[in-house]
């Protein structure tokens, strides 16, 4: 299974990775704030992630880290 990663305390919740997604499974976190007070971005169905990184691409903040299964 492939994996994003966040770095939480980094991200501020801009929405551009939510919007680049093309299987629509990464959101904001409604009910999570980071230590600057934002909601961070999450991967809420992780088993649909086909691992084309466009999320990371897309975060200005470089907080997105992918792993691809091999």
């Amino acid at each position: 299974m492939n994996r994003v990663t966040f770095n939480i305390d980094l991200c501020k919740g801009c929405g551009l990775c939510v919007t680049a997604c093309p299987k629509k499974i990464v959101a904001l976190a409604g009910d999570k704030l980071n230590s600057k007070g934002y909601h961070p971005a999450q991967v809420i169905e992780p088993e649909k992630c086909i691992g084309c990184a466009m999320c990371a691409t897309m975060c200005p903040d470089v907080v997105i880290t992918v792993e691809k299964d091999v």
